[in-house]
């Protein structure tokens, strides 16, 4: 296969899959932060989908799930993964994530534009109202 033939079939990122301790609680959590759907639960699955365009959060139970610690530190479960979550009202953001299940980092990195959050599984996230235009395929 050559590089020419995967310009012309394109993949598509349809889902992401996140590793937790209890996917029901995590997919409960952000179907209900991001106003998405529950679509799936079993067998150690559960998928929580967009209304309004394709994609998928895919939350996986594992054995023996370990918190990532962050702000990183030497020899601990780093973060791995980490949304950032436009929003336009950063205030009211962080208080809807909050009565959803979130908890506020102690370190914050970007006081007045960005909010460091973690979901109930211990995974951080960011609420930010700076969007990147330049950033995005056209």
């Amino acid at each position: 296969m050559n590089l020419d033939s995967v310009k012309r079939a394109p993949m598509k990122v349809i889902g992401t899959a996140i590793d937790c301790d209890d996917q029901n609680l995590l997919a409960d959590f952000y179907a209900q932060m991001l106003g998405w759907t529950k679509t799936f639960s079993g067998n150690g699955f559960a998928v929580v989908s967009s209304p309004e365009h394709p994609a998928l959060l895919v939350f996986q139970a594992v054995e023996n799930y370990q918190k990532p610690i962050w702000p990183w530190e030497k020899d601990k479960q780093a973060q791995m993964m980490h949304f950032d979550f436009f929003v336009e009202n950063l205030n009211e953001a962080v208080e809807h994530a909050k009565m959803c299940g979130a908890t506020v980092s102690e370190v914050q990195f970007f006081e007045g534009t960005s909010v460091t959050m973690f979901d109930p599984a211990g995974h951080p996230f960011c609420l930010s109202t700076v969007w990147e235009e330049e950033l995005y395929a056209k």
